[in-house]
Formats: C-alpha cells, sequence, structure tokens
C-alpha cells in the first residue's frame, strides 16, 4: 500500500494541472505528516515515478514572475483508475506492520534480564511523551477549524494507536517478573 501514491493522485484528481511545488504545499496544508506516513520532502521523487508509469503526464511548463520554470502535471485516464483502486484498496485493507520489540521479546539476552524492567519502564515512558506531544499537534490541527471530519479523525487515529500501544506494552512491564523467571528457567531449544 502506498500513501505518498494515493495523495499525489487524488491531489491532482481533484484539483487539476498543477507543478510539484503545489503538491507539496497541499501536503504541508493538511498536516500530512501529522497522521500520514507522507514524507514532504518525498513527493518530487514520487510524482517522477508517477511520471514513469504513465499515471501522470507532464502538460505544460509555467514561469511566474522572478520564478524558475515550472513542470505542469496532469493525471492521466490510467492514473485516474490507479486511484480507484487505490482509494478501494485503503479502505478495506488493514495495514498493521509488525513491531520487531515482539521478537526482541521472545528473544532476550540471558545476561540482561534484570535490566528488562528498566528497558520497558523506559520505552513506556517514551511512548507516553509521544503520546502527548501527539495529543498537542492534534488539538492544534483539529482546533484550527479547516480539517474536515475525515481528516480530524484520521488526525486522531495515531493518539488511539499509542493509547493501545501503552495499554499493551503496561501488561509487558507487569509480566516482567513472570519473564525474567520463565527466561531463566527456560530449556534450549532442541531441533
Amino acid at each position: 500500500m502506498s500513501s505518498i501514491r494515493l495523495f499525489i493522485l487524488d491531489t491532482f484528481a481533484r484539483n487539476g494541472e498543477m507543478h510539484g511545488h503545489r503538491v507539496r504545499l497541499q501536503a504541508e496544508r493538511e498536516h500530512l505528516h501529522l497522521w500520514t506516513d507522507v514524507s514532504v520532502g518525498s513527493l518530487y521523487q514520487a510524482i517522477k515515478r508517477l511520471l514513469a508509469e504513465g499515471l501522470l503526464e507532464a502538460v505544460r511548463t509555467e514561469k511566474e514572475g522572478n520564478l524558475p520554470e515550472r513542470q505542469v502535471y496532469g493525471i492521466t485516464g490510467e492514473g485516474q483508475l490507479r486511484l480507484k483502486e487505490l482509494q478501494s484498496e485503503s479502505l478495506r485493507h488493514i495495514w498493521m506492520k509488525p513491531d520487531p520489540f515482539d521478537l526482541a521479546l521472545t528473544r532476550l539476552d540471558p545476561e540482561k534480564l534484570d535490566e528488562l524492567h528498566t528497558v520497558i519502564a523506559s520505552r513506556l515512558d517514551e511512548l507516553a511523551s509521544m503520546l502527548s506531544d501527539t495529543e498537542a499537534l492534534n488539538a492544534n490541527a483539529i482546533d484550527g477549524g479547516y480539517l474536515t471530519v475525515s481528516e480530524a479523525l484520521a488526525v486522531s487515529h495515531s493518539a488511539h494507536r499509542l493509547r493501545a500501544e501503552i495499554a499493551w506494552l503496561q501488561e509487558v512491564l507487569d509480566a516482567v517478573p513472570e519473564i525474567v523467571t520463565d527466561e531463566r528457567t527456560r530449556q534450549p531449544d532442541t531441533l
């Protein structure tokens, strides 16, 4: 699934022909960095890839005042079709990436078991800090009054996910004594 492709194609479909800088301004105006995995800095490269795939096309070159010439792009018919596919796939596909933490938790270093509580408590503190920062940024974006209802809900999604992660990690922290006992008494696996 590619959020950046969905964003770019949708931006062209909604707004018509434009240059890459306008796409970047749209991403900044929507505060995409708060609620998506779209990096504003990677938009230009993604536009080039979409051009190479025939989903966007160069339409003309524009020059405004003293600004440098800018290439104006438009979405192609094939791009419109791919956009509809991306919209449908993105709404239907559940995207939950595995966290390397889970594997590390099952492969603990026997020499560092006494540090496990401190490591997990530190991770919990970091997540709580991330949640606080996220809630503050989200409140500013939502209270700004320029987000649609669906954008406001999308912005709040990251805070909900962080709260769920914090609740689960608290369970892990509470289970540290059992984890350490289990690890110390576990027999080595034999194949």
